[in-house]
């Protein structure tokens, strides 16, 4: 089985995930099809990191700016490109974020997907030679103790306004699959890393503060536990489980490497030093322990066994090199980090946000 598409839309394309999945299936993905990028444009959203993409891809890349819960917007966008495969990024991702405000949260996870799945099930009408791809996260299980994996049967326990939203919207795109017959996919994965990341993440907030020479926010005593998985791996994934995934069926995408907030730090701090021939003393200096958030999850660890024995995917980027990577790339690209970083986000970040 190897699912050929000639029109995907990709929802939130222009936030860090997805962008980089446009920018991965264009080029090393050899898609060879038209991408339909559907963006609302809220404060994570910036069409310009796919400003070269678009220059090279010509008709065969188009940006749509629009809301998923416009279902006027998104039936348009289905007529005029005749869809034939989403690929579901757009979300409220910030856990922070969903503590002080759930219901953006609720409304564009859960909602915005109910919108989507109903129009392509009244679009497509029973084919199936189309495909809905849904992107959720490792969150939506809850927390792990100091063993132990998430597994594609693990039972949801979702903690955070965040994940229990996308919980949801995970549950709606299985019950559209066994009510309605909508061929479908879903991918939960662990915490992305790479170019293009909002600086609301853990590991951007850390490298741009350092250079800012700005307070560097752990919380509690910085021993919770994430699988970090490179941003183009998880992106080759997701093209993988698309072209030969089993229709209904779960994957999980982990980076199968977990590290302690505190000891990421540590390392992100050595490879800042090198970059800069500031010293390691001086970054650890701007360590501030702050109080942890409410229904912190202490560990998350992906089993993506099911992904790499049935589709045969595997992690193709050692984790140094792909942190050296991701700060080289922020180091690089002050002009993008400006402009993500202006106008009311900004303020809210500096008066609420400690850290990820």
């Amino acid at each position: 089985m190897n699912r050929k598409f000639d029109n995907v839309l990709v929802t939130g394309g222009a936030g860090f995930i997805g962008s980089n999945f446009i920018r991965w299936l264009l080029g090393e993905g050899g898609f060879e099809g038209r991408i339909v990028n559907l963006d609302a444009l809220t404060y994570a959203g910036n069409p310009e990191s796919l400003d070269d993409v678009a220059k090279a891809a010509g008709g065969r890349y188009v940006f749509v700016k629009g809301d998923i819960r416009d279902r006027k917007a998104v039936e348009k966008v289905f007529a005029d490109y005749a869809i034939d495969a989403v690929v579901h990024f757009a979300a409220e991702s910030h856990v922070d974020r969903s503590i002080h405000g759930p219901e953006d949260f609720v409304s564009t996870n859960v909602m915005g997907t109910f919108t989507l799945l109903d129009v392509a099930r009244t679009v497509w009408k029973g084919r199936d030679d189309v495909l809905f791809h849904h992107v959720s996260t490792d969150e939506v299980f809850g927390s792990l103790g100091e063993s132990g994996y998430f597994t594609e049967s693990t039972p949801y326990d979702p903690r955070s306004p965040y994940s229990a939203s996308k919980a949801s919207s995970d549950h709606l795109v299985s019950a559209y699959h066994h009510t309605y017959g909508l061929p479908v996919t879903v991918t939960n994965c662990s915490n992305n890393y790479g170019p293009y990341q909002f600086p609301e993440k853990l590991i951007p907030v850390m490298i741009l503060n350092m250079i800012e020479g700005k307070p560097l926010p752990v919380y509690g005593d910085g021993k919770n536990i994430r699988d970090w998985l490179y941003v183009e791996d998880h992106n080759a994934a997701v093209w993988t489980v698309m072209a030969r995934g089993r229709v209904g069926e779960t994957y999980n995408i982990g980076g199968e490497n977990e590290w302690e907030n505190i000891r990421l730090l540590d390392r992100l701090m050595e490879l800042v030093a090198e970059e800069t021939g500031k010293s390691v003393e001086e970054y650890r200096k701007l360590i501030t322990y702050v109080k942890d958030r409410p229904g912190h999850d202490r560990r998350y660890a992906i089993d993506c066994s099911k992904l790499k024995g049935e589709l045969g995917w595997k992690q193709s980027l050692d984790f140094d090199e792909g942190l050296r990577r991701t700060v080289k790339w922020y180091l690089g690209n002050p002009r993008w980090i400006e402009r993500v970083r202006s106008g009311e986000y900004r303020k809210w970040m500096e008066t609420n946000y400690a850290g990820r």
